[in-house]
């Protein structure tokens, strides 16, 4: 590669931290694309005049934050997978607050520009179909109603709408010290609980893969991910105590109901197993639990349900009205919904009063329930459908069934791949999530399956064909 960096030796700035800056720079501007190697330490220290310890001492660095990877022999490369875990220098924490510091990975970059083209079939948007979304009637509704309903508007949202999720949610969990505090969807409940729990360098625990380490707020507010190994039946309890035992894990996030991205369910066994160590080492547990709504048969007890004071519970109707309406919620510990509600009002952040309301109405009509499970009969079909549909690539793609939600979690089964072998699934307009989105593997894909009907299967089966074939070349 050419050498694009230069150091100015009049700077108070340490010279190995011009070279971090420079590169991480690179990194985020596509100049140094994923799987590239940098130069060999002593030519880079030649080329730019410097020695080559210092070199040496800003790649460890590098490495350490999680930009670039190590390895004896094979030099030094940037990083494939986890982009959103990469972290800044800690020299630069204090911008992090004015202006982020990471950008989005540079596949979603491309993939999103693409979304917009003739023959794309997007099955990486995190949205139901359209044509399943639910279909509710909206009584017509005066300024003057909308501002009477203002008053009824809290710090923690708007009371007649906490009402319904009580009442839809919550039937089985103790109400008792807790509350409900109303968000602009649950990402939104995320990054309220980052910014109130969590300080630059704590760490949070998660599945491995999690739809966490594709969110770059996280470094952005420099706070580590550490993944933990799943089986069939949920995080590995040995995993996570073991990690426990070895790091200063300040939460764990989990979504045991169909999660995002393998579409796996966490089994009851699991989930009581995961309850007990978290109340043994006093953790807490963020549940969140965006997909419950999305369930093909009776859901299990949720981890809320399990320890009410253990766990902060995220929930979300934007699964199911579409993220037009973004609506979700936390229901947590009273104090810590108070701390919440300030740092909304003090952030200047506000959830709007219509989508409430929308989302108040739909939960009061009576067909209500009815709607909901005419959806999930028609995901269930959708799902049989489209794993039918997979059986002709069992040998090339690996999977398992699911029992609700949106996604598909799809292991080639021939060589590893690498980022670049992503590109030809972006070459056919087939639009997906790899795994590197959401781990350290690269030869795995998240498919939202429920955007495919019976037209769009067989453009997916003809385009899956043609990938597959080129990646086994």
């Amino acid at each position: 590669m050419i050498i694009i960096w230069s150091i100015d030796k009049t700077k108070k700035e340490p010279i190995y931290q011009q070279l971090i800056r420079q590169i991480i720079t690179s990194v985020q501007h596509g100049e140094l694309a994923p799987g590239e190697h940098l130069p060999a330490e002593r030519k880079l220290a030649e080329d730019l005049q410097i020695n080559r310890s210092t070199v040496v001492h800003a790649f460890e660095e590098l490495a350490s934050l999680g930009w670039v990877e190590r390895k004896q022999g094979s030099g030094t490369q940037v990083t494939q997978a986890q982009w959103g875990n990469r972290q800044p220098a800690i020299y630069q924490w204090r911008s992090l607050f004015s202006s982020p510091l990471l950008k989005e990975d540079p596949y979603v970059t491309q993939l999103k520009e693409q979304k917009n083209t003739k023959n794309n079939l997007d099955l990486y948007t995190g949205d139901l179909s359209e044509d399943l979304i639910p279909d509710f009637n909206f009584s017509a509704m005066t300024w003057e109603q909308m501002m009477h309903e203002e008053k009824y508007n809290t710090a923690t949202g708007y009371l007649p709408l906490k009402e319904q999720i009580f009442r839809h949610f919550f039937q089985n969990v103790s109400h008792k010290g807790q509350d409900i505090l109303i968000t602009s969807g649950s990402t939104q409940g995320i990054s309220f609980l980052i910014q109130t729990l969590l300080s630059p360098g704590d760490i949070i625990a998660t599945e491995d893969p999690s739809f966490l380490f594709s969110l770059p707020l996280f470094a952005a507010r420099g706070v580590h991910l550490k993944g933990i190994r799943q089986d069939q039946a949920g995080i590995e309890c040995q995993g996570l105590e073991e990690l426990i035992q070895k790091n200063k894990i300040k939460l764990l996030y989990l979504n045991p109901n169909h999660q995002n991205p393998t579409g796996q369910t966490m089994s009851l066994t699991r989930r009581k197993e995961v309850v007990q160590i978290c109340q043994k080492y006093h953790l807490p547990i963020i549940e969140d639990d965006v997909f419950s709504e999305l369930s093909f048969e009776k859901e299990l007890p949720s981890l809320k349900s399990l320890a009410p004071d253990q766990v902060i519970y995220l929930g979300s109707l934007s699964k199911i009205f579409s993220s037009s309406i973004k609506i979700g919620w936390l229901f947590a510990p009273k104090p810590l919904i108070n701390s919440l509600a300030n740092a909304k009002k003090t952030m200047e952040i506000e959830t709007d009063l219509l989508p409430q309301l929308l989302a108040t109405a739909a939960l009061s009509q009576q067909n209500y329930q009815k709607q909901q499970q005419q959806l999930t009969t028609k995901l269930k079909t959708r799902s049989h459908s489209f794993a039918k549909l997979l059986g002709a690539y069992k040998k090339d793609w690996q999977f398992s069934p699911i029992e609700g939600g949106l996604y598909y979690w799809l292991n080639w089964q021939h060589q590893k791949l690498t980022r670049n072998d992503w590109q030809t699934f972006l070459q056919e307009e087939l639009l997906v999530a790899p795994s590197f989105l959401f781990s350290n593997d690269t030869s795995s894909m998240r498919i939202n399956y429920t955007r495919l009907d019976e037209k769009k299967q067989k453009v997916f089966k003809q385009k899956l064909a043609t990938v597959t074939q080129r990646l086994k070349r």
